[in-house]
């Protein structure tokens, strides 16, 4: 089964800013899958927070055999980007060999539109409140926090998008006490809930804080192997095919966080419409839907996915599944 491998860059509309640094640039990994004069495709965003380089990426994939199914994909790669890139790609190609959509592949419903959040990236609070108020018509915020003048920046927000329901982002930026200092402050401005204030790993105080701010977890959450380790500490989990490792794990995550009691956020890295489309699966029916990454960009791929000011739509075939 030939895979084909390229790394596609693609400028962002405008540089990107978390409390970890700031891009100018998408990088991603495409895997083209060919059999039986089908193709399937999958895209993947290696992240340097988990070890991963487009090169260690790419080095995984060609080192998979010709004989690669779904099934033995899950124990040949680890969870992460290589194995997501390859797994989607395999879903596309079972599709289209099949004549059917994913979604019928994977006994699921019919995927509808979805109302995604829409990220404003980390900056001052005077260039926050100006990029509030040119979201304002969103119906869903997500503000990238985690270094100081964490206040004030959401404050202008909310001042910016006084309708728009809001959610933030530490990506691991803050400590127990800024928590317990910011949290009643945020529920005042009506923000919804926090990404990972804690670093993964570190996040024991979770255990004991009385969270009024729900908390999310993100880089502590990755597939359902994560799952024993979280329970205490939060009250959602941000599912990403990059961390999951593709559509398979994703899907059995989903499942099994439910049970467990947990609400369901599906987010994304920034990424073209072709690493979001099969993140519409699992996002049908969760309380919170990130894949705003294509918005991100200065340009996306063609038959990418069709964003109106609150909702994404589900990926037309020539795209993905």
């Amino acid at each position: 089964m030939p895979l084909i491998l390229s790394r596609d860059v693609f400028p962002l509309a405008k540089a990107f800013t978390i409390s970890r640094g700031s891009r100018t640039e998408a990088v991603v990994v495409r895997v083209e899958v060919h059999e039986d004069g089908f193709s399937g495709r999958g895209e993947c965003v290696p992240y340097q927070r988990y070890g991963e380089t487009v090169d260690s990426v790419m080095d995984q994939i060609r080192a998979l055999p010709a004989d690669l199914n779904r099934a033995s994909l899950q124990d040949l790669l680890a969870p992460g980007a290589a194995r997501n890139a390859v797994d989607c790609a395999l879903w596309d190609l079972e599709a289209k060999k099949a004549g059917k959509p994913v979604w019928q592949l994977a006994g699921l419903g019919e995927p509808g539109p979805l109302q995604t959040a829409f990220t404003l990236s980390l900056d001052t609070p005077e260039n926050m409140l100006e990029d509030a108020r040119l979201n304002a018509d969103r119906p869903l915020l997500k503000i990238k926090l985690g270094t100081e003048d964490d206040i004030a920046r959401i404050e202008a927000v909310r001042e910016g998008a006084p309708k728009s329901r809001i959610i933030v982002d530490a990506n691991e930026g803050w400590t127990a006490e800024s928590y317990a200092r910011m949290a009643p402050v945020l529920v005042r401005l009506g923000v919804d809930m926090v990404e990972q204030p804690l670093p993964a790993g570190d996040d024991d105080a979770l255990l004991t804080l009385e969270r009024v701010l729900p908390v999310c977890a993100d880089e502590s959450c990755h597939d359902r192997a994560s799952l024993p380790d979280l329970k205490g500490k939060y009250d959602m989990v941000n599912i990403k095919l990059d961390k999951t490792g593709g559509l398979t794990e994703a899907l059995a995550l989903r499942e099994g966080a439910l049970r467990e009691g947990y609400k369901i956020m599906v987010g994304c890295m920034v990424g073209s419409s072709l690493a979001m489309a099969p993140a519409m699966l699992v996002a049908q029916g969760a309380d919170v839907v990130d894949l705003d990454g294509p918005l991100l960009l200065a340009e996306d791929r063609p038959f990418g996915l069709h964003y109106d000011k609150g909702d994404v739509y589900p990926p037309a075939s020539e795209l993905w599944g």
